[in-house]
């Protein structure tokens, strides 16, 4: 599930969830939104998760999100 990998991405960097929708999604309540129930479209989910590992490789953070 795309907000479970995002709970834990958010926990893992300490990244305030306005500012992983506005880099991620371009969205500020983008996180907000899918805790209240917004389902992405198959291209913004993958775009998200791309970013979500994208970020963690150049930050060399050795936990993963999946």
């Amino acid at each position: 599930m795309l907000l479970r990998q995002i709970e834990r991405f958010l926990r893992t960097t300490a990244m305030p969830s306005a500012r992983f929708g506005r880099l991620a999604a371009g969205d500020p309540r983008f996180v907000y939104d899918l805790r209240n129930g917004r389902e992405p479209r198959g291209s913004t989910a993958e775009r998200v998760e791309r970013f979500m590992t994208e970020y963690l490789s150049a930050t060399g953070e050795s936990r993963h999100v999946h």
